[in-house]
């Protein structure tokens, strides 16, 4: 199924994102826990790529797998700034063969010493348009910040760029992890404004360990409420307690979302069953199943 379609069915939506083991030697403890998430049934599974391609070669299989095994639909990342077009053509035609019909469309980060120049792609609306040239059935994402990109000079150049996107042939969005609800709920209503109107959904990161905050923050550049911090402050030093707290902080994020008609949830769960199944069962009788 097309995640288009499950954006816009009615439902309120929660999906996961997981990512490929960075080594043959952990391969099994992240399949375990990738089917631990699956057969929870969510709306949907991201499966991310690496940005140099170096775990790329799971990242298909392990969708492919969530979408065969537990028939949960699987969105395969796709990242472009270290590949060429044939390299592109060449995933594309696997995500094809793979029957896998969505894939986010990312640049990837910029690797060490890198140069522009005779590189086929730069910008994540290259690969966007590259898909939808080479296979247009399949359903193409994109990233999204609604505390603007941290590469774009101000929020108004972020907001063009992103409609480009949508006009390129994004079909939806998936926004960068935030812990303040407000700062979406400002983003939905200036991008709306200017006539972006394809599916947003919300990305939520749980803080369960105090370590994860300074690496979110390096990441995305997020905005911590003062209420958040105080969390960290309170329960950090406790990992048991740490958890709790930080699971019940982005339950209490998705349950605000969902009664400000924000339909569609994507959590990051950093491949870790034990709080895909807590948000879960927090929410058991808020999401439609």
């Amino acid at each position: 199924m097309k995640i288009r379609e499950i954006l816009n069915n009615g439902k309120l939506n929660l999906s996961f994102e997981v990512f490929p083991p960075k080594t043959d030697s952990s391969f099994d403890s992240v399949i375990s826990a990738v089917n631990q998430i699956a057969a929870l049934k969510p709306s949907f599974m991201s499966v991310t790529y690496g940005a140099g391609g170096g775990v790329s070669r799971y990242t298909l299989d392990i969708a492919e797998n969530i979408k065969e095994k537990y028939n949960v639909p699987s969105l395969a990342h796709l990242t472009c700034i270290s590949s060429t077009k044939g390299n592109i053509e060449e995933m594309i035609g696997k995500i094809k063969s793979s029957g896998i019909e969505n894939v986010l469309a990312l640049r990837g980060d910029i690797p060490e010493n890198f140069s522009p120049e005779g590189r086929d792609y730069t910008h994540a609306i290259d690969l966007v348009r590259e898909i939808k040239t080479v296979a247009p059935e399949i359903c193409v994402g994109g990233a999204c910040y609604p505390e603007v990109h941290p590469e774009s000079p101000n929020r108004n150049e972020d907001i063009k760029h992103l409609k480009e996107k949508a006009e390129a042939g994004c079909d939806f969005f998936t926004t960068q992890m935030f812990f303040d609800n407000n700062l979406l709920y400002s983003f939905l209503y200036r991008i709306r404004e200017a006539g972006i109107t394809v599916p947003i959904v919300a990305g939520i990161m749980p803080i369960t360990n105090a370590n994860q905050v300074e690496r979110a923050i390096k990441l995305s550049g997020s905005h911590m409420p003062q209420r958040f911090k105080s969390l960290v402050d309170k329960f950090g030093d406790n990992p048991q307690a740490m958890m709790q707290a930080g699971i019940a902080y982005a339950t209490d994020q998705v349950i605000d979302l969902y009664a400000n008609n924000i339909t569609n949830v994507h959590i990051y769960s950093m491949n870790k069953p034990e709080v895909a199944q807590s948000i879960m069962n927090n929410l058991s009788h808020i999401i439609d199943k």
